[in-house]
């Protein structure tokens, strides 16, 4: 099994913010996968015109449906590169409506055993209406992203663990986090 930590997620509950203090506390050194993800794409023919037009003509959904390939293989290759690390996926990095990219993504994690999800409460309904209000969420009678990433059985099905958030500081969800996975 890994030492790893990795942290999953919708978009604002704080992997990036908790994954600095975890690396800090543990000695490991932290890899965002947003600071990885494009140069991966791009290995694999990630096209910007083509996202640009799908995001122009499809909006945030069709954009979301072209890069899931993409942050499936992102997965792959963070993982084979980098061990011995705190790594924060993006949000959309452990959320998968195609069965075949989810299985992909969940045989490459199968050997880590400190996967958790951050969430804000254990309320679905609360941490969605926490989320909207952090990320600005306005009603467009489109796909509400922060729903999808909170309620999507990916996230769930993936955790080994899952930490709530809400009326805790970070150094606090750090704390638990590392109570438990052992490493406190």
């Amino acid at each position: 099994m890994s030492s790893d930590i990795i942290l999953i997620g919708p978009i604002g509950t704080g992997k990036s913010t908790v994954g600095s203090l975890l690396a800090k506390r543990v000695g490991l050194p932290q890899r965002s996968m947003d600071e990885y993800r494009w140069n991966y794409y791009k290995e694999i023919g990630y096209d910007e015109e083509l996202a640009k037009y799908k995001r122009e003509t499809e909006g945030f959904w069709g954009i979301y449906q072209y890069w899931k390939p993409f942050e499936a293989y992102a997965v792959e290759r963070l993982l084979s590169e980098h061990k011995n690390c705190v790594i924060d996926f993006g949000a959309g990095h452990s959320v998968y409506e195609d069965n075949f990219l989810f299985q992909r993504v969940q045989q490459v994690l199968a050997s880590y055993s400190n996967i958790v999800l951050l969430l804000p409460s254990s309320n679905l309904d609360e941490s969605v209406q926490i989320l909207n209000n952090r990320n600005e969420y306005l009603p467009d009678g489109k796909l509400n992203i922060n729903e999808h990433f909170v309620r999507h059985h990916s996230n769930h099905d993936l955790a080994k663990f899952t930490v709530y958030t809400k009326a805790k500081t970070p150094e606090e969800t750090c704390n638990e986090i590392l109570q438990l996975v052992g490493a406190a």
